[in-house]
């Protein structure tokens, strides 16, 4: 599929504006979190500036989802958990016996927060409070859900420990209001919408893990990274709050034409105001960030474009 839009791209680009466009697909998320907005925005920039193309951001189940649908072509490109991507580009975590070699990174985007989000008065003050209750974890195949199962398992705790629910974003907010869960994990940009609305009806409170939960993440996972959620991000969260971060990769499948991804990096980065005025997280999204945060090999169009910028790009970058 991926070659057929490549050679129709092609096609357009030859041809003149009077040839109907290629149609691209971007793997988001669910409506609740930042990928669906920054894979929306990214769409409008394309749509804008990439001649012959039309984009459109399409929901899923996020991360584990998206690599699968880049792997079978059902999606052109695609936003994923920096880990994610990795195990897929591997063949380990998720990804055992299932190795996505194809996997090409085009840019990292910006940093998820691990966000364990509980009612105010709940009694749940650290991780192995958890231990007992109704906690959602995420979507089935989200990066949430591979986050939380990470973070949990390197500070002696499974899935086992508690029952766990596997709701989008936007099911745990409504979960956490109805009292239908005691706890839930998000990884996505902040702010994001759902614990927003959530903040503005209920008293949350968000867990600050310790120092020692944090360098047994990044022991288990070296993708981590030590973030603070400023106080205020949300109502009623006035203190900062220590977690755990890991980037956002935008991807695409190796078959994919070097001319089309060169086209959307340099129409990405030149035009990144234009996702800037869609969602905040893309204040992140900086050529520095990528050659920094970027857990697999670059594709070829997107390392030509890099080039062109003056990009010192490191050699795991390349293939």
């Amino acid at each position: 599929m991926i070659i057929t839009r490549s050679i129709a791209l092609v096609a357009a680009l030859a041809a003149g504006p009077a040839v109907a466009q290629s149609q691209l697909s971007i793997a988001t998320g669910g409506t609740g979190g930042v990928y669906y907005p920054m894979g929306g925005g990214l769409a409008e920039v394309i749509n804008s500036h990439v001649e012959g193309v039309s984009a459109t951001a399409e929901v899923t189940g996020a991360s584990v989802e998206n690599m699968g649908l880049i792997a079978t072509g059902d999606a052109d490109l695609a936003i994923a958990l920096a880990d994610t991507v990795q195990q897929a580009y591997a063949g380990t975590g998720r990804f055992e016996g299932q190795q996505l070699p194809m996997t090409r990174a085009v840019a990292s985007l910006y940093a998820n927060m691990v966000q364990i989000v509980t009612p105010a008065g709940s009694d749940i003050e650290s991780v192995s409070d958890l231990a007992g209750k109704t906690v959602s974890v995420g979507a089935p195949g989200s990066g949430t859900e591979v986050n939380a199962q990470t973070l949990l398992e390197a500070n002696g705790m499974s899935f086992d420990d508690f029952t766990a629910q596997r709701l989008n974003f936007n099911e745990t907010a409504d979960a956490l209001a109805n009292g239908d869960i005691d706890a839930g994990f998000w990884s996505v940009g902040a702010p994001t919408s759902s614990i927003m609305n959530l903040a503005t009806t209920q008293d949350v409170r968000i867990l600050s893990l310790t120092e020692e939960e944090v360098a047994a993440a990044q022991e288990a996972d070296p993708t981590f990274t030590t973030l603070s959620l400023a106080g205020g991000t949300y109502d009623g969260v006035d203190e900062d709050v220590t977690t755990i971060g890991v980037p956002n990769v935008l991807v695409v499948s190796s078959e994919t034409d070097a001319d089309l991804v060169y086209e959307i990096t340099r129409a990405m980065f030149e035009n990144i105001d234009e996702m800037r005025a869609v969602h905040p997280a893309a204040e992140e999204t900086t050529v520095d960030f990528t050659m920094s945060a970027t857990p697999v090999p670059l594709h070829e169009g997107a390392i030509r474009y890099f080039e062109e910028a003056g990009a010192e790009i490191p050699d795991d970058l390349r293939e």
